[in-house]
């Protein structure tokens, strides 16, 4: 459930009609409902009441650090994946030792960064990995607590881009390697062993890959507990799906009470890792119609609402042919069209959609892309030179600006002509 609702044929955000946060801030912008995200991450989160754990969301879904911070006040923590992300959970509040590291290529300045802040622990994800942290951390004189990113080959059903669990994905370490690893960083002097981590894909629709990889991690446990290597963290990733068009992801209580029953009787601290199923439809792309067109010629005429969100704002349907539903922000209640819905970009993948019955249009209307909240701004670029897109967040019958639109002098920061001589 989300906070985006018609009244009188009018889309609001909680209690604040749309059109009314556009004449503010203009267009494109993202709009976050936060009612939407308490509500998300308290229903994530509450699934795993009673057992000790850690909710870390995955800052790469969304990393504002007004959204980073709302959740750090509901206990959550923060997975990362770089150094600019730890210093956005830091930066949003969110205590070091609430913050796992995880991503395939972390550099030595960002092991020092992570050590210097205190976090909870590293996932590793390669043996050179290894060696780099126990080098790092022994120049700090510090001990670096760790979990190895353990890959269970178990197909997530997934697109194939947001698949991270097979044996052919570049993301941690085999099982059959990994306790090779297990043994040889427990004689690190400045390694400490704290848990096992694994992660098997994004947009997960069904339950039964997570349980596939619950129950690989159980053996490998218990070959390291038969070596008398303990771990008082299990990470499970996170990947729940949510709904786009017509998918059917688990309610997360019930992904909660299949791996707590998985569990048993296991003694550790479990942690996830959610995103997308806590932002994923907390937020919405509005844009305004620029221009429609129609060419004729070929086998049929073809009809196009060009809008000014671009590939560069919203590169999911671009990157992965994603769909995202599109809603007129007043409804008007006109004949549907079938239109390719476009962006400015100068690319022939620069659509929101393709071949979709929308509402017929007009120039300067609004239209919302809906379930943009992650993997939305986290992924736009300045291609073309397009300034990125603002933040709005909304508290009932109030709103935010938690992120400026960019201006053209921020598109050549840093930026310098160099002096050259006259010839």
């Amino acid at each position: 459930m989300h906070h985006f609702h018609y009244l009188n044929n009018e889309l609001y955000c909680e209690e604040i009609p749309v059109r009314d946060i556009t004449r503010a801030v203009g267009t494109p912008f993202y709009l976050y409902s936060e009612a939407t995200l308490i509500r998300h991450f308290k229903a994530f989160d509450s699934g795993f009441a009673g057992m000790d754990h850690l909710t870390c969301f995955a800052v790469k879904a969304c990393s504002n650090i007004g959204v980073l911070n709302l959740f750090s006040g509901l206990g959550g923590g923060a997975d990362i994946v770089s150094g600019g992300e730890l210093f956005r959970a830091l930066r949003a509040g969110v205590p070091a030792e609430r913050i796992i590291y995880s991503g395939v290529g972390k550099t030595a300045a960002e092991m020092r960064e992570a050590l210097e802040a205190g976090i909870l622990m590293f996932n590793v994800e390669s043996p050179q990995e290894l060696d780099r942290l126990q080098a790092v951390a022994s120049g700090l004189g510090v001990v670096a607590p760790v979990a190895f990113r353990v890959n269970p080959d178990v197909d997530p059903l997934t697109h194939a881009y947001i698949s991270t669990g097979l044996a052919k994905n570049k993301f941690g370490i085999p099982v059959e390697d990994a306790l090779r690893e297990y043994v040889r960083a427990r004689s690190m002097s400045n390694i400490a062993i704290r848990g096992v981590s694994c992660h098997i894909g994004s947009q997960l629709t069904r339950i039964d890959p997570f349980i596939e990889a619950l129950g690989k991690l159980k053996k490998f446990i218990s070959l390291l507990e038969e070596r008398d290597i303990r771990i008082s963290c299990l990470d499970l990733g996170g990947g729940v799906g949510i709904t786009y068009a017509d998918e059917q992801p688990p309610h997360p209580h019930d992904y909660a009470r299949a791996i707590q029953r998985e569990l048993n009787s296991m003694q550790c601290t479990l942690i996830l890792e959610p995103g997308r199923v806590i932002v994923g439809n907390a937020g919405i792309l509005v844009t305004e119609v620029l221009y429609t067109k129609v060419n004729t010629g070929g086998d049929q005429d073809k009809r196009f609402v060009i809008v000014d969100a671009a590939m560069n704002d919203l590169t999911r349907p671009s990157l992965y042919g994603a769909y995202h539903e599109i809603r007129p922000v007043v409804d008007n209640s006109a004949p549907a069209q079938l239109v390719d819905i476009v962006g400015p970009i100068c690319e022939t993948g620069d659509f929101m959609a393709r071949d979709r019955l929308l509402p017929r249009v007009s120039q300067g209307e609004l239209l919302a892309i809906m379930s943009s909240g992650a993997y939305g701004f986290t992924m736009s670029s300045n291609y073309n030179s397009r300034p990125r897109a603002a933040e709005v967040l909304v508290s009932g019958d109030t709103f935010h600006v938690i992120r400026s639109r960019e201006t053209y002098a921020d598109l050549v920061r840093g930026e310098v002509i160099p002096v050259r001589e006259e010839p």
